[in-house]
């Protein structure tokens, strides 16, 4: 992915692309990915950087949704454990296995949660991973030490997915351009150009140089997550809108707060929904709350009232309760629900839905990471009618994507970039200094900054510390002292001054201060 030669392509094309994509998130990025197999020509364009809103904000699971079950929705549940086997066996790099354990306290547990458990487990299939199976009290101890002892009965163990959301966003990238796609990200999508009635084109700005480009497309699909309903309306300014966002929050706390590989679920908390306690990175991640909001940010942040609920649910389950001081950082994300008519936006679809304009123009909205294929064969199925494009063939649930390599378990924190690994050993072998950490309380090197910024269109301290790694998520205050060391770095690789060092240093922090708790 080259940033320049792409933006000079732009400039100097004169035919229409067949799908021009707004949107670098899972779902536009997995469109992207689809046409450009299919063998049409792909523009995306992304107004921050790649999975920088909902997309890198996930609570890192790959699951069929165990909750779903329970609303009856057994297709919905079908699909995503069908695509939840893909996803593992088409990054395995990035998504692996993850056991769950779900803490009995009371003697009906048992029963209830395992019969729906088994139901999880058959309708996965031949792409299921290991059966469920009961626990006694004292299985559940061993592989939950820091669990809640008193009126502990047993609990029971399942098996779902876990990932890494913005590396999979930026393989995903990756994986477009290598089938001949042009994804660009601080791209501002405008305006929309229009022949007559019919949406025919994008106009577009970017944000780094200021240039403004009109592109021809033979159709447009707006995959612009909780903000598909802006895009809409420069289509029709009257639109009514289809989405009803919410927010969810995460704290991420030290390892000794879970010890060892296994996860908590707890399936029922005081406002209904289910809370995870998450082995990640080193690191173990709490969440998630529910919290209907009124309009959409790329910087959502954290509500006293969604902290103040995360630490009352998980110190009931925890014999050491954390505090304000163990939380390592706080990150917030916005789910795009599509509306409905509910009480509690827990209730609203989490179903993917594509609608098309009277001008023409495709909007993919609601969905998951973990059915972001699906929803991109079903988008560019429709992408191919409303374009009048030759129909042709989905093939990506058969695609390894970017990097995809079988990495052995517990090896280096390097195996998350798959078969990148090995470029970013020969920087080292090449430069020695480029092996040192970013910063002693975390395991990120020097070398992969200059990988981000080469091969993986990093542009800003950001871009490193918070998607190409995830030092922003695992440890807030560590990654604002490392942040001098990456703008030099990236200063060098890109040309810049030293005032874009300084720059980039402050934006950085106050950002990063945003996922720090106040004391």
């Amino acid at each position: 992915m080259n940033r320049l030669a792409s933006l000079a392509e732009l400039s100097s094309r004169s035919e229409p692309f067949d799908v021009v994509i707004v949107g670098g998130g899972a779902s536009g990025l997995g469109a992207a990915v689809d046409a450009a197999v299919r063998g049409h020509s792909v523009l995306l364009v992304e107004q921050a950087d790649f999975a920088k809103g909902t997309s890198s904000r996930s609570t890192k699971l790959v699951h069929g949704g165990v909750r779903y079950l329970k609303q009856g929705n057994v297709s919905l549940v079908l699909e995503a454990l069908r695509e939840r086997g893909l996803m593992c066996r088409n990054a395995p790099h990035l998504v692996h296995s993850l056991p769950f354990v779900i803490p009995n306290y009371h003697w009906w547990e048992g029963p209830f949660y395992g019969i729906g458990l088994k139901v999880y487990d058959g309708l996965a299939g031949k792409l299921g991973l290991e059966p469920s199976r009961y626990l006694n009290r004292e299985d559940v101890i061993e592989l939950l030490p820091n669990i809640e002892q008193q009126d502990l009965t047993g609990g029971i163990i399942y098996h779902d997915g876990q990932f890494d959301d913005s590396r999979l966003a930026i393989n995903l990238a990756q994986t477009a351009a290598e089938h001949g796609a042009i994804v660009m990200n601080y791209v501002r999508c405008a305006g929309l150009v229009k022949d007559g009635p019919h949406v025919s084109g994008v106009k577009l700005h970017d944000e780094e140089t200021g240039q403004e480009v009109e592109i021809r497309a033979r159709v447009v699909i707006n995959a612009t997550g909780v903000f598909a309903d802006e895009v809409r309306r420069m289509d029709d300014p009257a639109a009514k809108a289809m989405l009803s966002p919410s927010q969810g929050i995460h704290f991420v706390l030290p390892r000794e707060f879970l010890p060892g590989d296994t996860a908590i679920m707890i399936p029922k908390t005081d406002d209904g929904r289910v809370l995870f306690a998450v082995p990640w990175h080193g690191r173990v991640v709490v969440g998630t709350t529910d919290t209907p909001v009124d309009s959409a940010s790329l910087e959502p942040r954290a509500l006293d009232e969604e902290i103040e609920f995360i630490f009352t649910q998980v110190s009931r389950y925890l014999t050491r309760d954390p505090t304000r001081a163990d939380v390592l950082s706080v990150y917030a994300g916005l789910r795009p629900l599509i509306k409905a008519d509910a009480s509690s936006t827990a209730a609203l679809s989490r179903d993917h839905l594509i609608s098309i304009s009277d001008s023409g123009l495709i909007t993919l909205a609601g969905g998951k990471w973990t059915t972001y294929r699906k929803m991109a064969e079903d988008v560019i199925d429709h992408a191919e009618m409303i374009g009048a494009l030759e129909h042709r063939h989905c093939s990506t649930h058969e695609l390894a994507v970017h990097g995809a390599i079988a990495t052995p378990a517990g090896s280096s924190h390097l195996h998350y970039y798959g078969s990148d690994a090995a470029g970013i050993l020969a920087l080292i072998e090449i430069d020695p200094g480029l092996g040192e950490p970013l910063h002693p309380k975390l395991e990120f090197l020097k070398a992969e900054v200059i990988w981000h910024v080469r091969h993986e269109m990093a542009r800003t301290v950001e871009d490193v510390l918070s998607r190409r790694t995830r030092a922003l998520l695992l440890d807030a205050r560590a990654s604002m002292e490392a942040a001098p060391v990456v703008a030099s770095l990236m200063a060098q690789e890109l040309g810049r001054d030293a005032a874009w060092e300084t720059a980039q240093v402050a934006t950085y922090q106050t950002l990063a201060k945003g996922y720090l708790l106040p004391d």
